[in-house]
C-alpha cells in the first residue's frame, strides 16, 4: 500500500514544526518551538529586570499611600464642613409628611 505523503516544514517566523498532508494541504500536526527558560535572557538581565520592577512597585505604593492619606484629610475636612452646616441650619422638627401635601 502506498502511504499518504506528509510534508514536514519548519515555520520561518516562529520555528515551530508543521506536519502537512501532501494531498489536501491540511496541517496534521503542529509542534511549538522549544524556547529557552526565561525567554533566553541571562541571569544578570533577569536580576536587573526584577530590581526595576521592585523599584517601580515601591514608587507606585508610595504614591498610593500619599493619595490615601490626602484622601483621608479631604474626607475629614468635608465631614467637618457638612457638620458645621448641619449645626447652623435650624431643625424645625420632622420633615413634612407626603400625605400633608394633598
Amino acid at each position: 500500500m502506498d502511504e499518504p505523503r506528509k510534508l514536514i516544514l519548519r515555520c520561518p517566523d516562529c520555528s515551530s514544526r508543521l506536519v502537512i498532508d501532501g494531498i489536501t494541504g491540511e496541517v496534521l500536526f503542529h509542534e511549538k518551538a522549544k524556547t529557552r527558560p526565561a525567554g533566553g535572557k541571562q541571569f544578570e538581565e533577569l536580576l536587573a529586570d526584577l530590581e526595576r520592577e521592585k523599584i517601580q512597585a515601591e514608587e507606585v505604593f508610595a504614591r498610593e499611600v500619599a493619595a490615601h492619606e490626602d484622601r483621608e484629610r479631604l474626607l475629614e475636612e468635608r465631614f467637618r464642613q457638612a457638620l458645621a452646616r448641619a449645626e447652623e441650619s435650624a431643625d424645625d422638627g420632622p420633615p413634612p409628611s407626603p400625605f400633608d401635601f394633598d
